[in-house]
């Protein structure tokens, strides 16, 4: 019998040690910018696998990344690592501003590069939206009219129950014009009292009307009891619908224009509590106004004017409230004229459109008379 060959042991085989990716490494003495991006592998089968993109640094301010097809090497599984492409670029004090600004430029447009890559799905629509400027430290945005103007006419020699009214009959802020009730709730007030007024009241009554002064008005809206003791005068003389501003805020006061109607039949046609006294002084202030502020309602009369204006540009907004009342005459009738409105892009806008409101409104009263 032959002699049996000894069988070779097999050798064990040795794993292969996986290779671990390269790990980029930020030049030495370098200082980051804009930070390290570092290696974005996109999980999906589609036009990119991986892509790297170089550190931002003050000796290195350009971006490079590097594509690579879709299918991975032969004989390895999975995105091999790949280093940054070495680009030297030459540094001088000089061209630091014109660098900065590349690389800002740069960094913005690969953010949008990468935002792009890794969405998968249909594509997104975007969605704009608008913002409102509402109060201090807020962006300021361009203002824009959205003007809106109410007026309202009666004719004191054919007295009506109503006045007549273009526009909607809705409150507006009344800027100054709400001087003229804050003097007649002074009046008013006093004489419940049983006393005149005093030389301070009447000194700072005539600088509200015919100067519009505020610190006159402030003065005396403390005096009256501000918005309670508005709103209290204002019930005695048929006002439903008009709303003191809260606190020192006078010029927030709401109202309408068939509420001011109201108010000025109280001054001008004695249909009201106050004596005869009383409202000769309003309305002999109301024909003193200063030569800047006569405009308004003014410019449908004929020969005669008795009025107040209230204009206001709103903070938060940065468009103008632009009020006008008073008594007018034309022809040979006496008018009352209201004309509210808000919304105007700017103070001499607005003006011009109370003063066309006003021309017209008189206009149609003395053709329907």
């Amino acid at each position: 019998m032959p002699p049996v060959t000894p069988v070779t042991p097999v050798t064990p085989v040795t794993p292969v040690t996986p290779v671990t990716p390269v790990t980029p490494v930020t030049p030495v003495g370098s200082r980051p910018i804009l930070g390290d991006l570092g290696t974005v592998r996109v999980l999906t089968n589609h036009v990119v696998r991986a892509f790297f993109v170089t550190p931002v640094t003050a000796r290195n301010r350009r971006f490079v990344y590097v594509r690579r097809p879709v299918s991975p090497p032969p004989n390895r599984r999975g995105p091999m690592p790949y280093r940054p492409i070495p680009r030297t670029t030459t540094w001088s004090a000089s061209t630091h501003g014109r660098r900065g600004r590349r690389a800002g430029l740069c960094a913005v447009l690969l953010t949008g590069s990468v935002a792009t890559l890794l969405v998968v799905g249909p594509t997104a629509t975007a969605v704009t939206g608008t913002s409102e400027r509402s109060g201090a430290g807020a962006t300021q945005a361009t203002a824009t009219s959205e003007a809106r103007v109410t007026t309202a006419v009666l004719d004191l020699d054919q007295p009506a129950d109503k006045p007549q009214v273009r526009g909607k009959d809705v409150p507006y802020d009344t800027a100054s014009i709400i001087k003229v009730d804050i003097l007649t709730a002074l009046l008013l007030q006093a004489q419940d009292a049983g006393r005149d007024l005093t030389q301070q009241d009447r000194t700072q009554a005539e600088a509200m009307i015919e100067r519009s002064d505020n610190d006159a008005a402030n003065a005396l809206w403390r005096r009256i009891g501000a918005a309670p003791g508005l709103d209290a005068v204002n019930k005695r003389l048929g006002l439903s619908s008009t709303v003191g501003g809260a606190g020192g805020k006078w010029g927030l006061t709401r109202t309408t224009v068939t509420d001011q109607i109201r108010l000025l039949r109280a001054v001008f046609a004695g249909e009201s509590a106050l004596t005869t006294t009383s409202r000769n002084y309003i309305s002999t202030l109301m024909t003193r106004i200063v030569a800047g502020q006569s405009w308004g309602v003014s410019a449908a009369s004929g020969s005669g004017w008795a009025l107040k204006n209230g204009w206001l540009q709103r903070s938060t907004t940065g468009l103008w409230d632009i009020n006008s009342v008073g008594q007018v005459t034309s022809g040979t009738h006496h008018y009352l004229v209201a004309v509210l409105s808000d919304g105007n892009a700017s103070m001499t806008g607005g003006i011009a459109a109370v003063e066309r409101a006003a021309r017209t409104a008189v206009s149609s009263a003395r053709a329907a008379g």
